[in-house]
């Protein structure tokens, strides 16, 4: 594991959990987790993505923890989290599983939200007994469930063979990221973000990604490279809102639009104009408050149900 995790100050960096606790999977796999916020507090379950940590929610565990009780954990290998050799869809599902079972109380509902690869855990989830029993509504951003590496755009060449190669050979290299340099951080915002995030978002995202150890990032990207969760895609029945950025290189928007289209209770996608692939970190505010509007009218019933009220289109200059 890296030394360095995060960033040390700033909006960017992890507040200091309430209490932390070891998370053991189906198959033995130990996670870091951690409660932020009143015990008694509406839940919120934050899982984040490949090559991250719980560092990665800092700015919305900041904001929620006043009035949520904000569960965040390690995916295996990330983080905190030991590696282990099981990685694939089927871990991820028992992972989110076990934090689910570990931290709320029985029947107890949360709302559910996964950034990419933890978005591709719900869906792996989605219809696992423990999920079912707790997820009140979800929130998918920034993910998709097929074709990661034929449609993502990290590559500047047309669609087709030679960039669908070439992008696996880059996204499962095992060439370690080094030290957080002003060129490393250019080629990370080229590759995952929009051209007008800030430079303190650029470094937040740099140090989370560069602190995720080569050999966990090249096995979880093998996973990747073959997914194929269109099928639990089709059994999340629960309302789930899809938040995506439309510069999203990664996992470019079209990801999100055959979501809509499958998923059997969508409430609707937010694009965010100008933001990459890091939407929790570039659009903090918009990512927050989507999470708040969901737990209010789905976890703790204080509003109607109304897509308007759960939704909201952001569009160019509003």
């Amino acid at each position: 594991m890296s030394r360095i995790t995060a960033v040390a100050s700033g909006p960017y960096a992890p507040p200091a959990p309430s209490r932390t606790l070891t998370v053991v999977s189906a198959d033995g796999a130990r996670l870091h987790a951690e409660v932020h916020g009143p015990e008694d507090a509406p839940p919120v379950v934050l899982s984040h993505g490949w090559t991250c940590s719980t560092a990665f929610w800092a700015a919305q565990i900041r904001e929620l923890a006043a009035d949520h009780r904000v569960i965040a954990y390690d995916q295996r290998g990330h983080g905190r989290s030991p590696a282990s050799h099981a990685c694939t869809t089927e871990a991820l599902a028992d992972d989110l599983e076990a934090v689910l079972a570990q931290t709320l109380a029985p029947k107890e509902k949360a709302l559910v939200v996964g950034h990419s690869m933890g978005g591709m855990t719900v869906m792996a989830a989605s219809a696992r007994p423990r999920f079912r029993e707790h997820a009140a509504a979800v929130l998918l951003c920034s993910t998709g469930s097929s074709r990661l590496v034929a449609e993502a755009r990290v590559v500047p060449l047309r669609a087709g063979r030679a960039r669908t190669w070439l992008t696996g050979r880059v996204l499962s290299s095992r060439a370690p990221l080094g030290p957080v340099t002003p060129l490393a951080m250019r080629v990370l915002k080229y590759g995952t973000m929009g051209s007008g995030s800030a430079p303190h978002m650029v470094e937040a995202c740099a140090r989370i990604v560069h602190a995720c150890p080569r050999t966990v990032r090249h096995a979880w990207a093998g996973m990747l490279a073959a997914l194929d969760l269109d099928h639990g895609v089709r059994e999340l029945r629960v309302p789930t809102a899809v938040l995506h950025g439309a510069a999203d290189r990664l996992t470019p928007v079209a990801h999100a639009h055959a979501l809509v289209a499958a998923l059997p209770r969508c409430l609707g996608l937010t694009e965010l104009p100008g933001v990459g692939h890091m939407s929790p970190v570039e659009a903090p505010e918009q990512v927050t408050g989507s999470i708040r509007e969901l737990v209010t009218t789905y976890v703790t019933g204080d509003a109607p149900v109304s897509r308007s009220t759960v939704v909201q289109q952001v569009k160019e200059g509003a």
